[in-house]
């Protein structure tokens, strides 16, 4: 695995603004980070001057433009911004919202600020959720949004391999947040989840699993087959020994 550290990068923390990405730009200004984007729909004032506060609405491309030609370096761009509102499968309206942030948010967001991670032969982060891997029924859409971005992830890091860039999943278990606190399940607070993603992102994992609640499925992701279907497509897209000897 390879290896980081925060002192001294340029993070991007889409969702800045409460929950887990505000704890994710506290904790990378703890590690040491140089500049903080504060990503986020409306400007939040910071009182550390390494934050610079960034207008983002994932969805709207014409901001996240414009963002990109704020941003002078990224080292890493962590892909926090979500949204999850519980559904019953009968409106296709819960899927279009879902699916316009979890999945289109973090595709365009990535492809805008992509030459700029290259450029640093930097990192990618997509906080994701343990949904991904089994939906929960009182929030299908969330949990579908969830599966096509671990999809994403998985695709993207096969194929931006090859340039430098190394490709992150987060997946959390329940956070205390305002997005799920009123579910009956035990939850974990956004400052912890926050040291678990950083130490993740340190130590170079591929998915990170950054709370207790879901450490406990680790061992079975890393070392079972859907993993290993992953890294078998993988060789899709990577240079065969016979074009590189041409």
């Amino acid at each position: 695995m390879s290896t980081t550290v925060i002192t001294g990068k340029t993070v991007l923390v889409t969702g800045a603004n409460r929950g887990l990405g505000r704890a994710l730009v506290e904790e990378a200004l703890q590690r040491g980070a140089a500049r903080v984007y504060a990503a986020t729909r409306q400007p939040v004032a910071h009182p550390d001057d390494r934050v610079t506060p960034v207008i983002i609405d994932v969805t709207n491309p014409v901001q996240i433009q414009a963002a990109v030609e704020r941003v002078e370096s990224l080292d890493i761009l962590i892909n926090n911004a979500g949204v999850s509102v519980p559904d019953d499968l009968s409106d296709h309206s819960a899927f279009d919202r879902h699916l316009a942030v979890n999945l289109y948010g973090t595709l365009d967001v990535t492809n805008a600020f992509l030459p700029a991670v290259t450029k640093r032969r930097g990192r990618i982060v997509n906080v994701i959720s343990v949904a991904a891997i089994a939906g929960v029924p009182v929030l299908p859409a969330y949990s579908i949004s969830k599966a096509a971005q671990l999809s994403l992830t998985q695709s993207l890091r096969a194929l931006v391999a090859r340039d430098g860039v190394t490709v992150q999943a987060v997946m959390p278990g329940p956070i205390d947040t305002d997005m799920v606190r009123d579910l009956p399940v035990p939850k974990t607070a956004p400052e912890s989840v926050a040291r678990g993603i950083f130490d993740g992102i340190e130590r170079g994992e591929e998915e990170i699993f950054p709370d207790p609640m879901s450490a406990m499925l680790a061992g079975g992701w890393r070392s079972g087959v859907a993993k290993e279907l992953e890294r078998q497509n993988a060789l899709l897209v990577q240079p065969q020994p016979d074009a590189l000897a041409a």
